[in-house]
Formats: C-alpha cells, structure tokens, sequence
C-alpha cells in the first residue's frame, strides 16, 4: 500500500500543497515550523479520522479559514481509492469516496492503513491512560473499521450517562423514581457497547503481546523483558482479559453487575465510574510497570516496540501499512536509529521527516523533499517545495 497523490488546502500552515508521492522512502526535510509534520499528520487524519497532536479538529483549520481540505490518493495492489476529507469547525466533518459522498467519514476507515512514529510517542510510556486507551483504540479501528462505530456509541452514552447521573443524584433525594429508572436504561447502553470495545482491545492485546516482547528485545537486548497487559477496574473483565477472552457477554454481564454495585458511588460523584474509559494497558518491564521505573532510553524502546508491534500485526492482515516517521530519528540514539531502519528497508513506502539531513541515515536511498514556505504578493503563505530525486 502507499500514497501516490496528496493535496491539502486550508490544513494548518498550508493554504495549499499537491503532492506526488512514489513507493520507497521520501524524506520531507525543513526547520521547525515550515510545515512538513503538517504533511504527516494530514496522512495520519486520513487512516484514523483523528491527530497525533491535538485532541480536537479545530487546530487542523488555518487560521482565517473556515475549512480545510485533505485528499489523498491511495494504491493498494493496483488499485486506487481516492478520499477527500472536509473538516469544519464547528460541525460535523464530511467525507468522499471516490468522489462520492458517504454517509459519515468513518466509511473511508481502512482505505489507507498507516502507522506512524513521532516524538509524542513518549507519552504511551509516561502519560495518562487516556494516551494507551487511544492506541489501543486507533489500532483495532484500523484493523478492524466497525469498531469506530462502537467507540463513538459509546462515548455517545458515557457522555448523556454522566449527564443523567448528576439529574439523578438529586432526583435521589427528592423521591423521584423515573430519573433512576432512565439510569438502569443507560447502564444497559453503556455495558452493551462497553462490552463490545473491551472484546476489541482484549483481541487486540492478546495478539500485539509478544509482538511487543520481540519488538523490546530486539531494541534493547540488555534490558529487562517487556510485557503488556489489559488492567480494569472491574475485576471480572481483567481476569477474563488476562486469558484473552473475547466474549462479549462475558463482559456485558460484568460490567452491568459492576454498575449495580458502584450505582451509589456514582450518584454521590456525579461521574461514569465503571467501563472501559476508565482502563488501561499496562506496560511493564520485568517486575516493574514501565511508568516510573523505565530510564529515558527505556521509555522510548518501550514505545517504539508498541509501534513496531502495531506495524507487524497490521503487516500480518495483508498489505503493507504506509510507514510514517515524524521527526523521530533526532530522538534515537544509534542502536534504536538502527532498528527503525532495518523496519523501515523492507516497506513499501516510508515518509519521513526531518530538520535536518544529518538526521537522516547516511546510507538511505530516499527521495529528498525541501520543505520552505514564503509570503507572496496576497500576503498568504505559501509552499516553497524543492525536490532532490
């Protein structure tokens, strides 16, 4: 799989850029600032409908602009599919497929499947739970497009859930019934879909384990094992996850007997205490968890490995994804540079990019993008793009 044509209008820096793009490696190299982790991040909005950088749509506007524009051209085994992605402020994106409209964006999911490396990747190791939940989510929407659907019932419920929970912690006191009723009526929503995302993450961590095990050792051999495991609050899901099951009525069943059991709990709070929002992936080094314990080097063998491993399944499901490198061979020493090149030399396109040439391996036979930008007479910026084949 790879991306031949690229055009972004209005998408953060870029007033607009077309891009020709060929099987290999291509290096996009440019300062700080220029916009060549625009380019990118474009390409990762495309295979997951969300950024690397920024939680919401809204930054991915220039400014001024009420819209921005990202189409791509993707090839898979001879065949091309075309996506055109409008982001709005404001209201709901739309999508084309083909030139065609679809109902929603999330049918364009799985067209062009990619997995990307960045210097954010740190925080997988070091940030919140709410950093593993996204990767684990992003990566089995990619594998598997229906789960977009799930993630976004769910959210849907935990959101009017949370909002119904604090009308019914007064109603409690009050007397009032029917707010309480409504309640059993969302825990039902929420363990239905709840239950269907956790089989997702619990099929999908089962699978990317050893993959992260291999993944570890190979970038640091001297360091202690590497391990993942799916953590819940509700103690029944993570038994059951620790043996991989993927029964969704296994996990429907815990989680409505769990929201029975915590029901004052959340009344009293006013917030969703139970469900898979509130999960993690544990990342562990030997008898220690990752988070804490792992020095820096560490830290970032840890995340490449969840990367690494994330590129071999998908590997596994047919084509091979398009490889992204933002920026992430300045953060490597030599041995893990060494790794990513090794992964990099067998796929069928690799985009990268870089502040400078040096950062780039020497040996590389890449195609060089120099990216500048400048102000012309309308006072817009626009692209300034060499290329060196």
């Amino acid at each position: 799989m790879y991306v031949r044509h690229l055009v972004l209008n209005e998408f953060r820096s870029w007033p607009r850029v077309e891009l020709d793009l060929t099987p290999g490696r291509t290096v996009f190299v440019g300062p700080n600032g220029f916009g060549k982790t625009n380019i990118v991040e474009a390409l990762w909005y495309s295979a997951t409908l969300g950024s690397h950088r920024v939680a919401s749509d809204a930054p991915l506007i220039r400014t001024g602009a009420d819209r921005a524009v990202v189409s791509t051209i993707v090839v898979n085994e001879g065949r091309e599919l075309a996506i055109d992605l409008e982001i709005t402020a404001g209201r709901a994106n739309k999508a084309r497929l083909n030139r065609s409209p679809v109902r929603s964006p999330r049918e364009i999911l799985g067209v062009l499947r990619a997995v990307l490396f960045a210097p954010e990747d740190l925080a997988l190791v070091r940030g919140d739970p709410s950093e593993r939940r996204r990767y684990l989510d992003e990566l089995a929407t990619i594998r598997r497009p229906r789960i977009a659907g799930v993630r976004a019932d769910y959210d849907k419920v935990v959101r009017q859930r949370t909002a119904l929970l604090k009308t019914a912690s007064g109603a409690r006191f009050r007397g009032d019934s029917s707010a309480l009723e409504t309640l059993d009526v969302w825990d039902g929503h929420l363990a239905t879909f709840g239950a269907q995302l956790i089989a997702a993450r619990v099929a999908l961590v089962t699978h990317l384990a050893p993959e992260v095990e291999k993944a570890y050792q190979l970038l640091a051999p001297a360091s202690r094992p590497a391990a993942i495991h799916y953590r819940s609050g509700t103690d029944v899901v993570e038994a059951e996850a620790a043996v991989g099951t993927v029964d969704t009525e296994i996990y429907e069943a815990a989680l409505l007997a769990e929201l029975a059991r915590r029901r004052t709990a959340e009344l009293e709070r006013g917030v969703c205490l139970v469900g898979p929002h509130r999960d993690d992936l544990e990342l562990r080094l030997g008898d220690h968890p990752a988070k804490g314990f792992a020095s820096h080097g560490e830290s970032w063998s840890m995340a490449l490995s969840l990367r690494l491993a994330a590129y071999e399944l998908l590997r596994e499901d047919g084509s091979d994804p398009v490889l992204l490198l933002d920026d992430v061979f300045a953060e490597l020493d030599e041995s893990r540079r060494r790794a990513l090149v090794n992964v990099a030399s067998t796929a069928e396109q690799v985009l990268v990019t870089a502040a400078v040439h040096d950062d780039i391996p020497a040996d590389w036979d890449a195609r060089r993008v120099e990216i500048g930008m400048r102000d012309d007479e309308g006072g817009r910026m626009s692209e300034l793009i060499g290329v060196d084949t």
